[in-house]
Formats: C-alpha cells, sequence, structure tokens
C-alpha cells in the first residue's frame, strides 16, 4: 500500500473535486509535498482529515472554524478515534440546534409566517393588520 497518494487518487477515494483539494490545502486543512515531477503527493492521513472536513461543513461549521478545529490535532501522528471524538463533541449541541429549527420549519410549513400576504385563513389571527410587517419584511416570524 502506497504512504503517499496523488491528487487524484486522493479525489477518488475521497469523492472531493480535485480543484477543492487545492484550495484545502491553499487554506492550511490539508497539505501535502511536491514530488520531483511537481505532482501533489499527499500523505494516507489527508484522507481521514478530508472527511473531518466534508463531516464539518455538513454540520454547517465554515472553513474558518474547521481550521481552527484541525489546529488541534497533532501534526506529528494519525487523529486517533479520541481525538475525533474530543474535536467532535461540542457539536451535539450545534446540530439538535439544526434539528429543532427544522422541526419548527415543518411544523410552519401550514402556519401563517408572518409575510404580511394575510391570505391563509389562519393569518387573520396569527397576523392581525399584518403586525410583523412593522418587523421588517419577509417571514417575521421564521427569520432569526
Amino acid at each position: 500500500m502506497e504512504s503517499e497518494l496523488s491528487i487524484q487518487a486522493v479525489s477518488r477515494r475521497s469523492g472531493v473535486a480535485s480543484s477543492a483539494l487545492r484550495y484545502y490545502e491553499e487554506r492550511g486543512l490539508i497539505a501535502s509535498r511536491r514530488a520531483r515531477s511537481g505532482h501533489r503527493r499527499y500523505p494516507r492521513a489527508a484522507l481521514r482529515r478530508i472527511a473531518f472536513i466534508v463531516y464539518a461543513q455538513r454540520i454547517g461549521l465554515s472553513l474558518e472554524e474547521i481550521g481552527a478545529e484541525l489546529a488541534k490535532l497533532p501534526d506529528d501522528r494519525t487523529p486517533t478515534r479520541a481525538d475525533w471524538s474530543r474535536m467532535s463533541g461540542a457539536w451535539t449541541k450545534r446540530i439538535d440546534q439544526k434539528i429543532a429549527e427544522l422541526q419548527r420549519l415543518r411544523a410552519g410549513l401550514t402556519q401563517c409566517i408572518g409575510c404580511g400576504c394575510l391570505s391563509i385563513d389562519r393569518c387573520e389571527y396569527a397576523n392581525p393588520a399584518d403586525r410583523a410587517g412593522r418587523r421588517g419584511p419577509g417571514p417575521r416570524y421564521w427569520l432569526k
């Protein structure tokens, strides 16, 4: 088994486009070395870091937040399950907040959302005389 992988191999294995890998590298999220040919060569451990990046993005972390988390990992060894567990443990609250927001949005699909249309029969009770409109534009009951 090769200890280093080409950018094409990493892209194929991770499911992340080569252009995104170069961008992650530019941002300092992953690292490669240049072979004599000038091609990038990634350590196999980069696959775990890339999987972490993709997962963290799905949770809603920005690349800046992801970089800060990755900076906590050791440079001298492959991150362990305990390393990942320690980093991701704080994300439970963020996921719970997303779940709660999605449940609230699902519950509101058939309710007045405070947009001012007053066309749904519930709107005249939930938003009489378009009170929500005085709070600003858009679906005021759903904007944070």
